[in-house]
Formats: structure tokens, C-alpha cells, sequence
């Protein structure tokens, strides 16, 4: 950190101690601040997160190898690409894609944890409960502390149970995401939706402002002063299409299935109006309701006007499956005819049961009096049926069965996707590079082997849905990643992937080359090289011809091989080639003839001259290489 950095960090330090030493000798709260934090942590510390964020920030850096490259980790191999990839499915949860998902996720979860954490309390009743006085000694006899279990134990809570259940939800999570989804970012909404439940204003507070708050000081610390200027970028898919909307949602309600509970538990229930308002919001600031799929060639259908009355709908049934009362969801008309119809069909079971006791005992001759008694211990053995308490079910209950069937509509889909399965050969061998198991190759209009595995078929279009740019692949991973999009290597004309495992890593490199003839396609190649390796060419484009004309010629420009030339072709009067005649684009500032046609290229542009006309036929591809 530059001098700079240094100084606003101590005087950011100063700022924020300072606000909060002024505000609290304002406040005068009912208890202090520091015996509310030590009632339900020990010491008044969020150990579970504080294990939790450090697990997460080791992986990245270790594992994933960000500590040499804190910028440019190694997230290929920690996917979750499919249930045959065990790899990819237990750290997926808790590896990241760059740093600044990293960052994203951490501040996220370090705002929202923490009250989580609060909620689920190291001292299960409270510190100031029987089992602990007001300095937090435990107040139980030698017996009672003996015979008391683990589970109620305040640090193994601490420092085992939560971190334990934290990693098993990301596990699970993974398994029932649905594509090769990474990132911590499903367990920062579990932690939200279990948060929300019992104290929903805090919550939503800290996600609205908390992360945000975060952020900005990071940044302002990485880069105290920055010097901003436009510039072109390339076409990028929107920001939405690149988060994994339904490993969020299942996160959510998978955290809030669990904060159910322990209230149901606990026999607490929040403030209806208070929990629907940080439902509602949180669901709309963290764009739960942008549902989208995939199109074909880089396009995307958003499901906007679907989205947001679906996550509307859901807001309330959330805040019913914690708060609406216990009395039957039923009307009472309605009741009655489930009670009536349920008694009609006991006692015809009851009858149908009497004549057949009679029977039996009519064919063994036992007494009369034998076989009443039967029929009267049968007749009281019949119990109300399924149909009546069907009936009896309440609001709450109803409520909370849609969330649970939320839930497996939103991992259903899921399971056939981690199926997938990468069979026979994943690239040619002329024009692709391998790396250990790993696959790179440049396609061109591929069927995009992931999303072809579900079958969805929006607005009738074909289901299957093409990919073009630097394809990642690997038989044994069973992983098939566009890793570089041909729009971003068209623009930045250099682009580097990393591939690797644990305590390895390998860079391969995407480099673009071509020539663009005048108001036509361009002419492109595509080469690859490893790290200190021989370039490869990997893909040549298809020729292009110029929209120009000279001396009743036509222009087009092609490859040969590695080299790009010029051929000119002579039409007759109804503008069939007659005559074709190449030569190699020229070096800078050189000339050469062809087809009676001199060509000289100057300042990355070739010009045809001819008779006095001088006429630019192709332009040299620039990009914007900001590596």
C-alpha cells in the first residue's frame, strides 16, 4: 500500500471509531452494547463466521493459487460441473472466479453472518439463562454440566457445530446448483435468508448498506485516488446473465426452511409486517426475480414481468409460513363436509368389519356373546381418518409446504444438468492444446454441451444453443467451459486462461490476428500457446471479399496456411471470375503486385493502386490489449 493508502486507512480507522464512540455516548440504550453482543456469543465474538471467512479467503489463495496471483486464480477445476466430477462439487461452494468475486462474496457474508450467527446463539437460551449468570459462568451443577450435551456446549457451537453445518450447506448447495456453478454467494444468502427471519429490519438494513459500505472503503484503500478516462470495452454479456440466480434462491430458502424451524423450535414469531417488508425487499435488491435462459450466440431471455410476480407472490407466502395462525386454512362449511364424508366412510368400514367378525365367528361356533365383544373392540379401534385431519391443516402449515415445494421445483431442475457426461475425443489434435487432462481449442457456432443437457425449448426455439470463443474441456473433469468469448478476444485481440489443480497451474494464451476488407467480414486467426511454448494455429476464419472494385477486379482476402493474402480475381461482363492470380499481404510499408494490381500497405491499411486510382481495399485488426 502506497503512502497515500496508509494515511486515509488510519484516518478511515479514526472516522468510523470515532462516529461510533459519539454515537454511543448519544445512545442510551437498555443494555450495553457489549452485554447484547455477549448474551449469545462468546465473548461477544462471531467465531463461526470469523472460521468461516477465514476457511474461504485459504482456499482462495492456497488452493486456488490467488496468493501468486491474487488477481487471476485457478477456477476452472473448481466448478460444479457434474456429480461424476466429486472434485468440482465439494469445493465449488467455496472457491471464487477473481478477486473481486472474492471480495464481493466475503463483505456480503461478513454483514449478514454474523446476525445469523446471532439468531442460532452460542448459548442456545441466552447468556443470562439458568445455565449461565450474568458473567457468563455456567451456573449448572457438576451433574448438570456432565450430563449436558454437546450440542448445548457455547464453543464447540462456536467454533465446531456452525462452521460444520456452514460447509455441509455449501455442499449440498453445489449438489442441487444448477450449472457449473462457483462462488460462496449461495451460503451469503442462506446466511440472509436464516437472518431475515428473526430479525428482519436489522437484515435487510445490513444488506442494503452494510456491503455497500464495505466495498467502497476497499476500495477507496486499494486506490485512494484514481484517474478515470472513457474507453471502449467489449461486448459483454449483461451483468445478470453471468450470476447464478438459482443457486441464490435455493441458498435463500434453504436458510430460511432451516430459520423456520428453530422458531417453530423456539415458539418465536416475528413481526408479519416487518419480515414481508425485508422479504420483498431484499428479494428485489438482490434480483431473485431476474429469471433468464440462455439464447443462441451470447443472447439472453429475461423473464422480467414473470420474475417480479413471482418473488412478490413468494414475499408473502415467506412471511405466512412464519407468522399466520394455527387455525384450520379450511372454511368451516367446507370442514364439515371433509368430517361428514370421512364419517360416512368409517362406518361403512366399521359395518363391512362387523359382518365379517360374525362370519368368522359363525364358521369356528364361538359364543355370540364372543363375537359382539369382538366387534367392539374392532369398531373402537377405528380412528378418525386422514380425510378429517387433512382438513385440520393449518395456515402456517399450508404456507410453509409451498416454501418446501418452492424449494424442490428450484433444485429439481438441477440434477439432470450435474448429470452431464463428456464422451470420445474433446478436440482435434491439430488444433488444440492439451494440458494434462484439459482441452483448448477456439470453436466456431459449437453446440454449447452444458446447456444442451437441459431441454427447455423457450418460445419454440431449437433447445440446443451455440458457442463460439476458447473452449475449455475435459473428458476426465467432465467439464465443457467457454472460457473466452469470441467477442472478448475480437476486442482485446489477447486473452489468457488458466487451468491446473491442487498445487498446480498452467497458463495457456489466445492470441487474434486479421485483416478486415473494405465493408465486408473480417479474416482471422486464432493461436494458441502454453506457457514459454510455440504458438499453434488453432482456427482460421473463412476468406472475405472487399466491397470495392478496381479495374473490373475483385479483391478478397484468405489465408494460405499461417500466411493471410491478397487474391484478385478478373470478372467478365456478367461478374464471373475469370482469371485469379495471389500474393501475400504485404509487410509495412512494402509493396507488392498482383493481378496487375499494386498493393502497398501503409499505417496498418492496404491500398490498391492503379492508373492514378488509389483505393483502400483492407484494414489490419487493432484491439485494445489491456493486459
Amino acid at each position: 500500500m502506497n503512502p497515500i493508502g496508509a494515511a486515509l486507512g488510519v484516518v478511515l480507522a479514526a472516522t468510523f471509531v470515532g462516529s461510533i464512540a459519539a454515537i454511543k455516548n448519544v445512545h442510551d440504550p437498555e443494555r450495553p452494547w457489549g452485554d447484547v453482543l455477549r448474551s449469545r456469543f462468546v465473548y461477544g465474538v462471531p467465531w463461526g463466521t470469523v472460521l468461516v471467512l477465514a476457511f474461504v479467503l485459504a482456499f482462495y489463495l492456497f488452493v486456488q493459487d490467488g496468493i501468486s496471483q491474487f488477481s487471476d486464480p485457478v477456477s476452472i477445476p473448481y466448478r460444479a460441473y457434474s456429480y461424476y466430477y466429486p472434485l468440482g462439487m465439494l469445493s465449488a461452494s467455496f472457491a471464487h472466479a477473481s478477486a473481486g468475486h472474492l471480495l464481493s462474496n466475503v463483505f456480503g457474508a461478513a454483514v449478514v453472518a454474523p446476525i445469523a450467527e446471532y439468531a442460532w446463539g452460542h448459548y442456545p437460551n441466552g447468556r443470562d439463562s439458568r445455565e449461565h449468570d450474568t458473567n457468563g459462568h455456567d451456573s449448572n451443577t457438576p451433574d448438570e454440566r456432565s450430563s449436558r450435551t454437546l450440542w448445548r456446549t457455547p464453543w464447540v457451537r462456536a467454533v465446531v457445530i456452525f462452521p460444520l453445518a456452514v460447509i455441509a450447506l455449501g455442499i449440498v448447495t453445489s449438489l442441487l446448483a444448477l450449472g457449473p456453478v462457483i462462488g460462496f454467494s449461495g451460503i451469503v444468502f442462506a446466511f440472509a435468508g436464516f437472518a431475515i427471519v428473526r430479525y428482519p429490519i436489522p437484515t435487510i438494513l445490513a444488506v442494503l448498506g452494510g456491503q455497500t459500505v464495505l466495498m467502497t472503503t476497499y476500495d477507496a484503500l486499494s486506490t485512494p485516488i484514481g484517474l478515470y478516462v472513457p474507453q471502449a470495452s467489449p461486448a459483454t454479456a449483461p451483468s445478470w446473465a453471468n450470476v447464478a440466480i438459482q443457486g441464490h434462491a435455493l441458498g435463500f430458502f434453504a436458510g430460511f426452511v432451516l430459520a423456520a424451524v428453530l422458531c417453530k423450535r423456539r415458539q418465536y414469531r416475528p413481526n408479519p409486517l416487518y419480515l414481508w417488508i425485508a422479504v420483498l425487499f431484499f428479494a428485489f435488491e438482490q434480483g431473485l426475480w431476474k429469471i433468464y435462459w440462455y439464447g443462441d450466440q451470447n443472447s439472453f431471455y429475461l423473464f422480467q414481468g414473470p420474475g417480479i410476480a413471482i418473488v412478490t407472490g413468494l414475499a408473502l407466502i415467506v412471511t405466512l409460513a412464519i407468522t399466520a395462525p394455527d387455525r384450520p386454512a379450511l372454511p368451516a362449511s367446507i370442514r364439515e363436509r371433509f368430517a361428514r364424508s370421512a364419517d360416512a366412510k368409517r362406518d361403512i368400514r366399521a359395518e363391512a368389519r362387523t359382518d365379517r367378525i360374525l362370519e368368522l365367528a359363525g364358521s369356528s361356533r364361538s359364543s355370540t356373546r364372543d363375537a359382539i365383544e369382538r366387534v367392539e373392540t374392532m369398531a373402537r379401534g377405528v380412528g378418525p381418518s386422514r380425510s378429517k385431519s387433512f382438513a385440520a391443516i393449518s395456515e402456517r402449515r399450508v404456507a410453509f409446504l409451498v416454501i418446501v415445494a418452492v424449494v424442490a421445483l428450484i433444485a429439481g431442475p438441477a440434477i439432470p444438468t450435474n448429470l452431464f457426461v463428456i464422451s470420445g475425443e474433446t478436440g482435434s489434435e491439430d488444433a488444440s492444446i492439451s494440458v494434462a487432462d484439459y482441452t483448448i481449442e477456439y470453436v466456431d457456432g459449437a453446440e454449447n454441451e452444458i446447456v444442451g443437457v437441459v431441454d427447455v425449448g423457450a418460445f419454440g426455439q431449437d433447445t440446443s444453443v451455440e458457442s463460439s470463443g476458447v473452449i475449455v474441456s475435459s473428458e476426465k473433469r467432465h467439464l465443457w467451459q467457454e472460457s473466452i468469448t469470441a467477442q472478448q478476444l475480437a476486442f482485446t485481440g489477447e486473452e489468457t486462461v488458466s487451468v491446473g489443480g491442487p498445487g498446480w497451474r498452467e497458463t495457456v494464451r489466445a492470441e487474434r490476428t486479421g485483416w478486415t476488407p473494405t465493408g465486408s467480414d473480417p479474416v482471422y486467426q486464432i493461436w494458441l500457446s502454453e506457457d514459454e511454448g510455440d504458438e499453434q494455429l488453432a482456427f482460421t476464419s473463412e476468406s472475405s471479399q472487399a466491397d470495392v472494385r478496381v479495374d473490373d477486379r475483385t479483391i478478397t482476402v484468405d489465408t494460405d496456411g499461417e500466411a493471410f493474402v491478397l487474391e484478385v480475381a478478373r470478372t467478365d461482363a456478367d461478374g464471373d471470375p475469370i482469371g485469379t492470380s495471389t500474393v501475400d499481404v504485404p509487410e509495412r510499408n512494402e509493396t507488392v503486385r498482383a493481378g496487375g494490381i499494386e498493393f502497398e500497405r501503409e499505417e496498418g491499411a492496404i491500398y490498391a493502386k492503379t492508373d492514378g486510382t488509389v483505393v483502400q481495399v483492407a484494414s489490419e485488426e487493432k484491439y485494445s490489449r489491456t493486459r
